[in-house]
């Protein structure tokens, strides 16, 4: 039996970072759990928020039921160091050395355009990225062909 875990990004702005990460995982906005018809509803069951905003938070799910869960909360202390845990997004791993760094440069270049910061590109292997408030990643090939 396996175990199933979900990520959680803390951050400044949950709304920025949950269209980031949309983008980049290709992943949906989770429903609410059951019974409530909406996030808001469920948050309102925890009783009045304590000093928060409305929007303190964002929930994504892989649409396929595959990867993690991804809860994204806003908190009030700032980013100060490196993440000890990041993710890796991977690309198809299939064809030559050339054709698969070929496709992690175009995915950077996406996740660029999408909002993420190239930190550093390790030639043929894998390229160091930031999400929009800091949080590492790499973009590398998967060791599993695509299918």
């Amino acid at each position: 039996m396996t175990t199933h875990f979900d990520l959680t990004l803390d951050c400044a702005d949950a709304t920025v970072l949950a269209d980031f990460w949309k983008t980049v995982l290709g992943y949906v906005d989770e429903p609410p759990p059951a019974p409530f018809a909406t996030r808001e509803e469920w948050l309102a069951s925890f009783g009045p928020p304590e000093d928060e905003e409305e929007d303190d938070g964002a929930w994504l799910c892989d649409p396929d039921g595959v990867g993690p869960r991804l809860s994204i909360l806003k908190v009030r202390e700032p980013k100060t160091a490196k993440n000890r845990l990041h993710i890796d997004v991977r690309v198809p791993g299939h064809g030559s050395p050339e054709q698969r760094w070929d496709r992690i440069v175009a995915e950077a270049e996406r996740l660029v355009r999408a909002g993420g910061t190239i930190v550093a590109a390790f030639d043929g292997h894998h390229v160091v990225m930031t999400d929009p408030e800091g949080n590492e990643f790499c973009v590398a090939a998967s060791a599993r062909p695509a299918g």
